[in-house]
């Protein structure tokens, strides 16, 4: 955490921007979570610790915690944005139930070589890339069947 603190405080500084106590206690929330967060969660476990800060405070912050590279923003197919951590967290892809919406985090190296040697066969440089599988996970799948 505190490295990610470090990072977000001269990113603040290079934007001409400060690192406020809202700011503060919003980064902190989000680096205690280690779930898929859409802005509304994180609001509602920010505002329990404080009631002064407002959900557009927490969306701002979120949108710096994007640019610091903190933070990244994940699409499930349902329309509402989420949120996981960035700095630090090797890359990787995720499996959607449709059902549940279980997100399933998954790293392939075998398709991380395939994407390398795509990329290479049509000389590509590639800034960025996401894999998001959509299905039916294993117990959803059980309670169908019963």
């Amino acid at each position: 955490m505190l490295e990610e603190r470090t990072v977000f405080i001269y990113f603040l500084k290079r934007k001409g921007l400060k690192l406020t106590q809202q700011r503060e206690e919003i980064l902190q929330a989000f680096l205690k979570m280690e779930e898929h967060l859409s802005t509304e969660d994180l609001y509602k476990v920010v505002k329990r610790k404080n009631p002064n800060i407002g959900h557009a405070t927490v969306f701002r912050t979120l949108k710096l915690l994007i640019e610091a590279g903190i933070a990244r923003e994940v699409y499930l197919g349902d329309r509402r944005v989420r949120f996981e951590h960035g700095h630090g967290h090797r890359h990787h892809d995720h499996l959607v139930c449709q059902v549940c919406s279980k997100l399933i985090d998954t790293v392939n190296p075998e398709i991380e070589k395939l994407q390398d040697d795509l990329c290479k066969k049509f000389d590509f440089i590639p800034t960025s890339h996401r894999l998001q599988i959509f299905g039916i996970c294993k117990e959803c799948k059980r309670k169908k069947r019963e």
